[in-house]
């Protein structure tokens, strides 16, 4: 049971998650988590550092670009490593490199192409609305952690031990509605994280009440669109 205060976003605790879990000597092989605790840096050392496979669906590019069916996103151009250089669809190569540090203290690469470039380029109206082309990629084994994870969301094992998620969101989800696990009954943090440990054990107890009468798993709640829906379609 993790508790932290509401500006603390998700991905910054998977760290602490896992170091915590290692003291208690209860890390699993693979941890099922979702988008928010999916770093590319996290992939990396949850499997280093942990000996932990992060598993769970990762950020997908949302410039416009990606999202387009005829746009040149990131993904389709080639980075040289070793030559500091990115190439585009078109076979133009970038003209800057640019190492910095964001705004929430991550190590990025700023890559740009000429102006004078992208200003002939036929294809500019699938790659940019700006004067010229620029992308932000992480340091190399950031982005090829990600890049792997992102392939790895297309294949059928990757849907198969994701689907076992269904049952933390379940857990979650009756935490909600059974519980109040989104109301805090107390001010402070500490007072709220004895709360959650005492609904954590409350959830505990029942679920495991459920399991000694062999009550049946509930069915995913629908809503009545898509109960309609399916009935029209049958």
């Amino acid at each position: 049971m993790e508790t932290t205060t509401a500006p603390v976003v998700d991905g910054e605790c998977t760290p602490i998650i896992h170091a915590a879990l290692q003291k208690k000597n209860l890390l699993p092989s693979v941890h099922l988590v979702d988008t928010g605790y999916v770093y590319a840096q996290w992939l990396l050392s949850s499997q280093s550092d942990y000996g932990v496979n992060l598993l769970g669906p990762t950020r997908w590019d949302y410039h416009w670009q990606a999202r387009s069916a005829e746009g040149f996103a990131a993904r389709d151009f080639v980075v040289d490593w070793e030559t500091q250089q990115v190439t585009c669809p078109q076979g133009r190569t970038s003209h800057s490199w640019t190492p910095y540090t964001n705004k929430h203290q991550s190590e990025v690469i700023k890559i740009q192409f000429s102006q004078q470039v992208c200003s002939q380029c036929a294809s500019r109206p699938q790659c940019t609305r700006g004067r010229r082309r620029s992308l932000q990629i992480q340091p190399q084994a950031h982005q090829q952690a990600l890049q792997t994870a992102r392939e790895r969301e297309t294949t059928a094992d990757y849907a198969a031990q994701y689907r076992k998620r269904a049952g933390i969101e379940g857990t979650l989800s009756q935490g909600v509605r059974v519980f109040g696990l989104r109301r805090a009954r107390y001010v402070g943090l500490a007072k709220t994280r004895l709360q959650h440990i005492l609904t954590a054990t409350a959830l505990n107890f029942v679920r495991l009440g459920y399991w000694l009468q062999g009550r049946p798993l509930a069915r995913t709640r629908q809503s009545p669109f898509t109960r309609l829906m399916a009935a029209t379609s049958a």
